[in-house]
């Protein structure tokens, strides 16, 4: 979607979009595609998170449960705060390949329409010290993370993160879509949050 390094799915690379925006920077092209998925999504679902602070008060509600046994394909982020230095906590859709974890900044909606290059704040952090703690089924770990850029790399993490269907997904899916959950309204909406999101790769130091 807008990448260079990755060719998104066509049904996101709106023609109107690229032919408004040949002349703009990347990040300006990639915002518009951001935008127009955002616009042609924005009907499926529920309006429940409308701000980057809403997120927040969202991973807030989860956290505790989190903490306690992380349900599969699910975790919990510990980034260092740029500014503070103290540790920040976000709860996350985590999917691990062996000794790599693919994460993901998801824009809802009805926020990408309005800001499509927004970026939340553990992303923010991870980029000032990817160094961090993620806690997933199996136990605590340390790791780097770092934002996905390679072509294989991103094909190889929207496989991984798309694909995979757990039970969790679908309290996730009737939290953010309309009418009842099902594999593949999950894993349409997994791919809106990649194609529009921001991936990321935590490697474990195992």
């Amino acid at each position: 979607m807008g990448w260079s390094r990755w060719s998104a799915p066509a049904k996101l690379r709106s023609p109107v979009a690229a032919t408004e925006h040949r002349a703009e920077p990347e990040d300006d092209a990639r915002a518009a595609e951001v935008r127009t998925a955002a616009a042609e999504s924005e009907p499926s679902h529920k309006r429940i998170i409308r701000s980057a602070a809403g997120g927040r008060a969202l991973s807030a509600m989860m956290l505790p449960f989190m903490l306690v046994v992380p349900p599969a394909g699910f975790g919990v982020l510990t980034t260092t705060g740029r500014k503070s230095g103290k540790t920040r906590r976000k709860c996350l859709r985590a999917v691990r390949r062996g000794d790599r974890v693919y994460l993901n900044m998801l824009r809802p909606p009805i926020v990408a329409v309005e800001k499509p290059k927004i970026v939340t704040a553990w992303v923010l952090n991870l980029r000032a010290n990817p160094k961090v703690q993620l806690r997933i089924r199996g136990g605590t770990f340390d790791g780097v993370a770092r934002e996905l850029s390679d072509h294989d790399e991103l094909r190889e993490a929207r496989e991984a993160f798309c694909e995979t269907v757990v039970p969790f997904d679908y309290g996730e899916c009737n939290l953010h879509l309309r009418g009842l959950p099902s594999r593949a309204k999950i894993q349409e909406l997994h791919r809106y949050w990649f194609d529009t999101g921001v991936p990321v790769v935590v490697e474990l130091a195992l």
